[in-house]
């Protein structure tokens, strides 16, 4: 049985030293013993949190990070003039170079402390629109690019029939998402299959929007019991144009005709009113949230502190991969709040006075529901995702517990991961992905063929 000792845990109830982890050979954590003597178990002498869930991403996007800045002709650019480049740019992607992305992504989050991914996955067919020979081709080889790098994947078929609130025709743009219900669950179906087989996967749904199902398809996915995701509220035009269409905000919307419950995770939701951010804590739902994206595209600021003051629940993800660091994420997250209210150390109370540690406490929970995944703790029975922090980087030498975990997140430099385990596996030894000269030498050839 795969066995390791850290100097330094966190634990539920805490930082502990000398803390023995042992798990089975499926991943699972059999025991967590502080104070032990080190025996044969593998050294790991920085201090070790939790692996964390990145709860949103849209893995073939991480292509085109850095690529779509340039102000377009007409000015006033805006998440609505991104989406058309991200259109264009979604034509050119083979299967192949899915997951070569994929894969390129997921060793660089590994590198970085994300041991889970739940990908929203709506690229489905061949660039004409129509379906492949499997129409699960391109969420096999999400798959796939999982199973070699080590990432644990919770695919998310994404149901996308229409461009706006309720029924409004697709996009020329849109050709390669679009799926009626029976193609849909085709393709889940197959999804399905590949989880049950592949260590460290997971499913769920991903009704993708207002504005692209209806309310006859949300009632069909509302009836499976799995994680529920969908994008609510990212953008003042969205609500804006759910009112038009049917006298509620987005979030309202689903609040009146949903099930809301810990299954649904909400994605963004950024523009909620007072009420909408009281009714959805109240739920249990995850928000989803993607800080450094939100900010790359404008969407504005999530309204934290109220959120946080009704109980509600949360977790971080990369979306569009400008940013693919958890600590980078949890820092905007904080910081885009410290300029809003300007305050600082806001997501704090007197029972956490540290803003890193109840930031990185919140994504664990909130990400591993939102990714169906037993993990987000070391603790018997979940996953033994550890994610091992250098004690010897500039930012973190003569650092311990609370202390360190805000300089982790709001100290400088990058690479602040030593190795990484996901399910008793080690993937990332000396700040690096055991394959990442392959995997980049792959990523890199797929660029040049798109003419990235």
């Amino acid at each position: 049985m795969p066995e390791f000792l850290a100097a330094h845990a966190l634990l539920p109830e805490g930082w502990r030293r000398d803390v023995r982890v042992t798990c089975d050979e499926a991943g699972l954590i059999t025991s967590v013993t502080p104070e032990s003597p080190a025996g044969e178990a593998r050294r790991l002498r920085g201090s070790v949190i939790p692996g964390v869930p990145n709860l949103h991403s849209h893995a073939f996007q991480r292509a085109m990070a850095g690529g779509a800045e340039r102000r377009s002709p007409a000015g006033q650019d805006s998440f609505w003039t991104w989406r058309e480049t991200m259109y264009r740019f979604a034509l050119t992607i083979s299967p192949e170079d899915a997951e070569a992305i994929g894969a390129l992504l997921y060793a660089e989050c590994l590198a970085r402390g994300f041991t889970q991914v739940a990908e929203f996955h709506y690229l489905h067919h061949a660039p004409d629109g129509s379906p492949y020979a499997d129409r699960s081709e391109m969420a096999q080889r999400l798959f796939a690019a999982g199973e070699a790098t080590g990432m644990g994947v919770t695919l998310l078929p994404s149901l996308y029939r229409h461009g706006g609130i309720f029924g409004a025709p697709p996009h020329a743009g849109q050709r390669r998402f679009l799926n009626d219900l029976d193609g849909f669950f085709e393709i889940l179906e197959a999804v399905k299959a590949t989880a049950r087989r592949q260590r460290n996967a997971a499913w769920g749904v991903a009704p993708h929007s207002l504005r692209a199902v209806t309310p006859e398809m949300l009632r069909a996915m509302a009836a499976l019991d799995a994680p529920i995701h969908i994008h609510a509220a990212e953008q003042e035009r969205e609500v804006g144009e759910c009112l038009a269409a049917t006298g509620l905000r987005p979030v309202e919307w689903l609040l009146r005709n949903c099930p809301l419950d810990r299954r649904w995770v909400l994605i963004h939701a950024t523009h909620m009113n007072e009420a909408e951010t009281r009714e959805l804590a109240a739920t249990g739902a995850v928000a989803g949230l993607c800080p450094s994206t939100e900010a790359s595209l404008g969407d504005g600021i999530f309204p934290l502190l109220p959120y946080l003051g009704q109980g509600g629940v949360l977790g971080i993800g990369t979306d569009s991969h400008v940013g693919i660091d958890p600590a980078a994420e949890l820092r905007q997250l904080e910081t885009s709040q410290r300029l809003a209210l300007e305050l600082r150390s806001v997501a704090t109370d007197e029972a956490r006075p540290h803003p890193g540690r109840g930031l990185l406490e919140r994504a664990l929970a909130g990400g591993a529901q939102a990714c169906g995944v037993k993990l987000g703790a070391i603790a018997v029975g979940l996953r033994c995702d550890l994610v091992e922090l250098d004690d010897e980087h500039p930012t973190l030498v003569g650092r311990e517990g609370d202390a360190l975990l805000d300089a982790w997140i709001f100290g400088p430099a990058d690479r602040m991961v030593r190795s990484v385990a996901v399910g008793g596996r080690v993937v990332v030894e000396g700040g690096r992905h055991i394959r990442e000269g392959t995997i980049r030498e792959n990523f890199a050839a797929t660029m040049r063929s798109l003419g990235a």
